[in-house]
């Protein structure tokens, strides 16, 4: 992971930490390295199509905007099992970085507008380090391993 950040010349920041599984927990993080928390909700549709949606940890997330956004009829969340075999994360270790495992390009990223043109903080893979990356370099990050992002401009604050 951080060989390929490197290649790409991607700079980041990195924090150690104590295991965190939800935002919550990981608020004090933000104390440690600068940017904005995000949470990362690993969803399905009824299709059976996968995403990942990144958004702002101060903010909920309005899953029926979503729906109508993505034109999908429901959005649930993948199983741990769908998690661990296609990204090879745990629950509470999620992070948009986790698209390098997913070889066969099944994972959509969804980046809330939010998140444009800041510092966002996300998992290195593992819920015990965190990264503070620059959204631009997040883009790079996607766009180098040939997944599909799509910028959610929708009400995530209802």
């Amino acid at each position: 992971m951080e060989d390929l950040l490197k290649f790409l010349d991607i700079k980041y920041a990195s924090v150690t930490h104590k295991p965190v599984y939800t935002s919550k927990e990981a608020q004090f993080i933000k104390e440690k390295i600068n940017g904005i928390g995000c949470k990362n909700l690993f969803l399905k549709d009824n299709l059976g199509k996968y995403y990942l949606y990144v958004f702002e940890d101060t903010n909920k997330a309005n899953i029926k905007a979503l729906e109508k956004f993505l034109e999908v009829k429901k959005l649930h969340f993948g199983s741990s099992e769908e998690l661990e075999n296609i990204l090879k994360l745990i629950p509470g270790g999620v992070t948009p970085l986790g698209i390098i495992n997913d070889t066969s390009n099944l994972v959509c990223i969804i980046l809330d507008e939010s998140l444009v043109n800041n510092k966002l903080l996300v998992h290195l893979n593992t819920n015990t380090t965190t990264i503070a990356i620059d959204y631009s370099d997040l883009i790079k990050y996607i766009t180098y391993l040939k997944h599909e992002y799509k910028i959610f401009k929708g009400d995530n604050n209802e």
